[in-house]
This record gives structure tokens, sequence and C-alpha cells, in this order.
């Protein structure tokens, strides 16, 4: 009945959707097919994994599988709509969040939540190409906005709020990845280690910057702070903590009572040294 749904269009969802919700039927004209959208899907996955988003071709995945490119569309109807399915493979579902039970507040489980979509999007970085075009709506990324919800059902915030905060991290944690995923490609262009580099690009700032014109900047310089070594996930933590912090102060400020209006209760009278100021 599912299959028949998908066949038919009946959905009105897009094929990729349908598709990643199993919503559609598997060819059933001409001879037995030797291909499945598994199988495609896990052949586009390796060729973004080894050359990048960019080098995903129907052309080059059909090579990949040993058939033709045409056998592919009577599976995926668009590029696009394999970039969905790829996407969906890659993310997986999230892993669990702590159990509230065990005295682990949303901070904790918010934090758990963006360190695991971090470690998703450091290990297939190609997927931070792939243009954002709405909600999630494939079944793992629908899990993982499920989670990021329930991870602040107890913090009083509303609806409204609480899509704010997700966005917040997510986008938070997408930037961090694609950041550090660049860095780390243009280091590894030039085939010499991480810290040559920084060096190399701090010694070239301190020969331009001015004092004059950049105090700040020459003051960094000089304190060491740009050139010392850090750990990898040194900067992500700080970030992350910071955005906690912030969400914090937005969840405090409901548990506060609400002072009543002026409306409601007599001013003070002003003492002598206000009023005459």
């Amino acid at each position: 009945m599912t299959e028949e749904r998908g066949s038919s269009g009946g959905t009105g969802l897009p094929a990729s959707i349908e598709a990643a919700w199993g919503l559609r039927a598997r060819p059933v004209k001409g001879p037995k097919p030797g291909l499945s959208l598994a199988r495609i899907v896990d052949a586009a996955v390796a060729v973004a994994a080894s050359e990048g988003l960019g080098g995903v071709s129907m052309g080059q995945v059909a090579k990949d599988l040993g058939a033709s490119t045409m056998s592919l569309y009577r599976y995926v109807s668009a590029k696009d709509e394999l970039y969905v399915l790829m996407q969906e493979a890659a993310m997986g579902p999230p892993p669990p969040l702590p159990a509230p039970e065990r005295g682990s507040g949303w901070r904790e489980a918010l934090a758990r939540w963006a360190c695991a979509q971090r470690r998703v999007f450091h290990r297939n970085l190609w997927m931070l190409r792939i243009p954002v075009s709405g909600p999630p709506v494939s079944p793992n990324s629908v899990a993982w906005w499920e989670q990021g919800l329930q991870a602040l059902e107890e913090t009083g915030l509303d609806a409204g709020e609480k899509v704010s905060v997700i966005l917040l991290v997510n986008g938070f944690v997408r930037n961090e990845a694609l950041l550090m995923g660049d860095l780390a490609a243009a280091v590894a262009a030039r085939g010499v280690p991480a810290q040559e580099v920084t060096d190399s690009q701090t010694r070239t700032l301190d020969r331009l910057v001015d004092p004059v014109r950049h105090p700040s900047l020459s003051r960094l310089l000089e304190s060491g702070a740009l050139g010392a070594p850090r750990e990898p996930d040194d900067e992500f933590g700080f970030g992350l903590e910071r955005v906690l912090d912030g969400i914090e102060v937005l969840v405090q400020s409901h548990s506060r009572p609400r002072s009543r209006s002026r409306s409601s209760s007599p001013s003070p009278s002003p003492s002598p040294s206000r009023s005459r100021v």
C-alpha cells in the first residue's frame, strides 16, 4: 500500500522525500534490476567522500556501479534528489541523549546533541556544500530535529524560542565544521604540518601589521597567543560553551518571577536625592 502511494504520486511530496521515507515503489518494468536505491546512494556517498560534492554526477555514479547512466534514473529522478538521499544516509539516526533521570539537564543534552552533529559533519564535510532549502523533512533529519527539541523540553521556553535555539546551535556547529574543514584542506594542500602553516602566517602578519593603524592586532601578535599551539577541539568547545551561556540566560529569564506591572501596584515615592536629578 505504501509503495502504491509513492508510485502514483498521491502523497504530493517531492520525489526525493518519497524515496527517503520509502513511499516510492521499486521499478517493475523491464528485466530484473541489478541496482537498488541503497547501492546508488552508497556509491554516490563514496564519490563525495573522495572527490567532494562537486565530483558527484549521475554519470560518475553509474560508472562506479558498472551500469548505464539512464538506468539510475529508474531509481533517482535528478541529482538534487540524490543529494537528499546521500545526506539522509550520511546523517544516520542521532545517538541517544543522556537520560534526564540521571541528573543531566538541558545544557548537557544540547551539548551532546551538538557534538554528535559535529562528528557527523566532520566525517562528511561534503554535506555542508548541499544548499539548505528548508526545514528538515527526511527521516533522519526529522529525528535529529526531534531530539534537539526534546533536549529543551523542560526549559520553559516557548515553541518559537525552541526553534530559534535549535537553529542557533545547528548554525554554530555547521559553521565551525565548514571553517575547520576548509582550513584543514588548505593545510593538506600545502603538505606541511599545521603548526608550520600557522607560524608562517603569523610571521607574515608580523611584517605587515602597523602598530599605529592596527594597535589591537599588534598587541595580539606581541602576546604570542595567535600562533600558540591549540588542541583541535578547543575553539569548538569554547564557542559552544558561550552559545550555551547565552541560551541559559534566556532559560533563566523564564524561571524568574515576573515583576508586577506599574498599573497594578503603586510606585514608590521618589527619594529626595533622585527627585533633584
